[in-house]
């Protein structure tokens, strides 16, 4: 076996499901999960419609293999989309890649960029990957399995855990083959500002590592301006050739089509070009038939305002409820709150955030998410401890509901 495997940690759900054994939930709450981020809006129409007379249309479809590229229909939707969000113009041939969902392509193109091979500078190990922390795992996995090892950044709590990138030190950056930047953030919510992009730009020019921009929660805002993206802002700082820079997103939060595992990825003609090589040999073509409705949902964008507007709606009745009682704020993007939970809730054994966890949902048939367990210890601690997170992905009433439970929760013991 690959010895690398035994370098991964168990993912969060695993260590949830640990958490909760022997518990025994409320019975007299129907269960909600606010655990994992998953969809839950319907899914468009136009999409279920694309899908029906794709497959009905061409049956014979299915019979051949297609191509890793994807179709050029597919790219040049991409880039019509690039175009209309963020005034982007690429070349949808050379640098427009579709994936399956942005978490396999994430995950992949670790493997594709990273050189294990090469000596470390600094008498620091090399390969280094820098993540964010808190963090989406697959960063973390991809970087271990690549032969690399990850170095969690340090965030900011007073900007909402968004990254302090100028804390890193240089030795970091100097033994550093991939970065991986998420904005907006998962679970924060935080957006990066154009100064911190010129920031990482100047650093990837001097070191030469790649910029890997996980995008996945663009089109969820809540504020007038939309977030900026990765390629929006090399762009506005003359980089129009997006040097080693790769945004990945995803049709599956825009569109709420999780189950479609469909994205894509773009920026630098010369990481594409490699990417595809590595997808080639990986076996992971699109189907024709998502492709198809993948087409539907990049050109259209009436179901994505009101999907937003549906969030929108949400998080301004459940975000002032739960910050009665939990230090919480509505994120700058995103379907997560990242909550804070007192101290006191800790108990031998557990931090506050499980113990909180565990009490609701014994007590109130809730599932939230630890927020130890979406981060590291690094410089000293884990930047998740005593928070949680919570995935408004349910309908409005469901959230409600949910939030009520947790207010009864926390007021059953105020600090």
């Amino acid at each position: 076996m690959n010895p690398l495997l035994s370098t991964l940690q168990p993912y969060p759900f695993e260590r949830l499901k640990k958490l909760f054994a022997g518990v025994t939930p409320s019975p007299a709450h129907r269960p909600i999960s606010l655990g994992i981020g998953e969809p839950k809006h319907a899914t468009p129409a136009l999409v279920i419609e694309a899908l029906h007379a794709s497959a009905l249309a061409q049956p014979s479809g299915l019979a051949g293999y297609p191509a890793t590229a994807g179709e050029p229909t597919l790219r040049q939707a991409c880039a019509r989309w690039l175009q209309r969000r963020y005034g982007l113009a690429v070349d949808a041939a050379t640098q427009v890649l579709p994936v399956n969902g942005s978490r396999e392509a994430l995950f992949a193109f670790a493997q594709t960029v990273i050189d294990p091979s090469q000596p470390g500078v600094q008498g620091l190990p090399r390969p280094v990957v820098v993540c964010p922390n808190p963090f989406y795992q697959i960063y973390e996995g991809a970087a271990l399995l690549a032969g690399a090892t990850p170095y969690f950044a340090p965030s900011d709590p007073a900007r909402n855990f968004a990254v302090d990138w100028y804390s890193v030190p240089d030795a970091v950056w100097a033994n550093t083959q991939l970065l991986f930047v998420c904005s907006p953030g998962n679970p924060t919510g935080a957006v990066m500002p154009l100064e911190e992009w010129r920031k990482l730009f100047e650093l990837s020019d001097r070191h030469g590592f790649v910029i890997a921009a996980d995008e996945c929660y663009s089109e969820i805002y809540f504020r007038d301006e939309p977030p900026l993206g990765g390629l929006q802002a090399a762009a506005q700082l003359g980089r129009s050739d997006f040097k080693n820079l790769l945004m990945f997103t995803s049709l599956s939060k825009r569109s709420n089509v999780p189950g479609m595992r469909s994205g894509f990825v773009a920026g630098d003609a010369a990481l594409i070009k490699a990417f595809l090589l590595y997808r080639t040999y990986h076996g992971s073509a699109m189907s024709p038939v998502v492709q198809a409705a993948s087409v539907a949902a990049w050109d259209d964008e009436a179901h994505v305002v009101d999907n937003r507007a549906l969030y929108r709606t949400k998080f301004a009745q459940v975000t002032p409820l739960l910050a009665s009682v939990l230090d919480v704020a509505l994120p700058d993007a995103g379907f997560y709150l990242w909550a804070a939970v007192p101290g006191h809730w800790a108990t031998d054994g557990l931090s506050a955030d499980e113990a909180f966890a565990r009490e609701l949902l014994a007590a109130y048939n809730v599932t939230v998410l630890p927020g130890s367990y979406l981060a590291r210890t690094a410089q000293g601690s884990n930047p998740g401890a005593g928070r949680i997170r919570m995935a408004l992905v349910a309908d409005t009433a469901e959230c409600l509901e949910a939030a009520h439970r947790i207010v009864a929760l926390a007021s059953s013991r105020p600090a």
